[in-house]
């Protein structure tokens, strides 16, 4: 959807529309596994909802072969259309300290050049048992760290996700799928910060509990609060214009920025 948003803020309506198609196929196979296209509630304390059968499978490897050969058309249409090359090269370029400083993560950060990224850096889960590679920003066409970074790592990163979904596919293991856990718990007095890699970047809970059922104390580290931080830095100087591609391509959701 990032792609899609983003070509609407700089005034191309036919990404948008060519996502939500995406997205539509998406959701169908979240429907088919869950029941639901938006709240999906799949993944549990201790396993997921349901295990997953082999019709569901086909539906994702299918989707694949159909998704892959649809970045290279993405990447036709918009990547390096000379308008679009114009209102993102060299634009809202941010430096990699100045990155590090704010606490931009994701996207925001590996196009500034710097080569982070959690699954590789921090790795959790399985991902230490796929193949890929974390893309970073280089200034292909403008400066590392630009608007046109910001869109490209993102568009990249897409075909790094499908090699990782492919892999995922032929390792889904046989057996039990839920682990029996305690409705209730209640920890004696300790403290955690989790964090995953999110498609907006890193994000992190950190609780204290005390003994109690409830957390004592319990915050959330959200990827789009730290990378919407930096806009100040960015902000003066602008056209107006301009200002809404740099902040499209920062990839916001507001409820993330609200916690």
């Amino acid at each position: 959807m990032a792609f899609g948003t983003f070509g609407l803020d700089v005034g191309a309506i036919t990404p948008f529309l060519y996502a939500f198609r995406e997205r539509e196929k998406i959701l169908d196979i979240f429907e088919e596994m869950c029941g639901a296209r938006l709240t999906y509630a799949y993944i549990y304390v201790g396993g997921v909802m349901r295990d997953i059968d082999s019709r569901q499978l086909g539906m994702i490897a299918d989707f694949l072969d159909y998704f892959e050969p649809k970045l290279e058309e993405y990447d036709r249409l918009l990547s390096y259309n000379q308008i679009f090359i114009k209102r993102t090269a060299g634009i809202g370029v941010i430096p990699a300290k100045m990155a590090i400083d704010y606490g931009c993560t994701g996207p925001v950060l590996r196009a500034c050049g710097v080569n982070w990224d959690l699954r590789r850096d921090d790795p959790y889960s399985i991902y230490d048992r796929f193949d890929w590679d974390v893309v970073v920003g280089k200034g292909d066409v403008g400066k590392t760290g630009d608007t046109w970074d910001r869109y490209m790592v993102r568009l990249r990163e897409m075909r790094e996700s499908v090699r990782i979904v492919r892999q995922a596919l032929e390792k889904v293991p046989r057996g039990p799928f839920q682990a029996k856990v305690s409705p209730r718990l209640k920890p004696k007095y300790n403290e955690v910060y989790c964090r995953t890699e999110t498609p907006r970047g890193e994000l992190g809970f950190y609780v204290v509990a005390d003994g109690k059922v409830e957390p004592w104390r319990c915050k959330v580290r959200s990827p789009c609060f730290s990378n919407l931080s930096v806009i100040g830095e960015l902000a003066p100087g602008l056209m107006i214009a301009d200002l809404v591609a740099v902040l499209g391509s920062f990839d916001v959701v507001m409820g993330d920025v609200d916690r």
